[in-house]
């Protein structure tokens, strides 16, 4: 039977662990993110109860292994000056079938099947949520309220929160984890896009009662909102929102990891083992490719099911 995988992220770093996921023998659900409010998702969600699309169309179009006409138009984004100026076509289209079907997962399994693609995109809650975080630069400290202020903010991110703080979670993804075998975290923005999934409390306290074995992937590279923050660093963030959490594995790019021994420290704190592996691009070292994370994911799926219980 195939591996049950369920990845859960928004944007560019959730669409590189879909590519990767996408060559394995295994059936796939991402959780996608549903606070961004930048670019053209902000500007729908900012006018219609909708979640924002921008993150759900990336997903499908990871998810998605054609390459024609059709997946073209889904993510072609308007020039221009106009009102449809930078607007992704995908995104209308998800706008559009959300208010005819009334349901965004069935919105999303209909798109899904549109683009032939190859497991789940499902959105951590239906309806559109906000990102809060405490920011520290120098001595003050400051207050800033939605994902893409968040992800550009001067300073360290000292904690960050949902609004509201305790939505729903969507009971598709819950049915998800409850049967995965395996959930996938990371890559990505780490504040805005993967520490959010545990910010929901049905959804943390689903990937804390599953049996399926977890997968954090590292990034290659800080970003604004995690500058100055190691990947040991990342480790520890991650788990300061979901106490009790256990990992079995981390991935972790051999050169963008430095000295391994911090990073081996804070996975064994979290019981998982450190994997190094040449996950990034050769000529963009700050991406990751898609074929290599692909072998190492896989390596790590078959190798910890032929010996279960050396790992737990």
């Amino acid at each position: 039977m195939n591996s049950r995988v369920v990845a859960f992220g928004g944007g560019k770093g959730l669409a590189a662990s879909l590519r990767a996921l996408r060559g394995l023998d295994a059936d796939i659900t991402a959780v996608v993110t549903v606070a961004d409010d930048g670019g053209s998702s902000g500007r729908l969600r900012a006018t219609r109860p909708l979640i924002p699309p921008g993150d759900l169309r990336k997903a499908l179009l990871a998810l998605s292994p054609r390459e024609d006409a059709l997946a073209d138009m889904f993510g072609h984004r308007f020039e221009g000056d106009d009102e449809l100026a930078g607007h992704a076509l995908g995104n209308l289209m998800l706008a559009g079938l959300m208010e005819t079907l009334g349901d965004p997962v069935a919105a999303l399994d209909a798109a899904a099947a549109l683009l032939d693609a190859t497991g789940r995109v499902i959105p951590m809650a239906t309806v559109p949520l906000d990102i809060e975080a405490d920011i520290t630069n120098g001595a003050a400290t400051t207050v800033v309220r939605g994902q893409h202020d968040v992800a550009v903010a001067r300073g360290n991110v000292e904690q960050v929160r949902l609004l509201p703080p305790h939505p729903s979670a969507c009971p598709e993804a819950l049915g998800a984890i409850a049967e995965a075998d395996w959930l996938v975290f990371g890559p990505g923005s780490w504040y805005t896009s993967v520490i959010p999934h545990l910010l929901v409390p049905e959804l943390r306290e689903a990937i804390i009662a599953s049996p399926a074995r977890r997968v954090v992937v590292l990034n290659l590279a800080a970003e604004n909102e995690t500058s100055g923050l190691s990947l040991a660093g990342h480790l520890a963030a991650f788990a300061a929102y979901a106490p009790g959490l256990t990992i079995d594995v981390v991935i972790a790019d051999t050169q963008a990891t430095g000295d391994p021994e911090p990073v081996t420290r804070a996975a064994q704190s979290l019981g998982a083992r450190l994997e190094l592996a040449a996950v990034a691009e050769s000529a963009s070292p700050t991406r990751h490719d898609h074929g290599a994370l692909a072998v190492a994911l896989e390596s790590v799926i078959q190798r910890t099911e032929v010996g279960k219980s050396a790992w737990r």
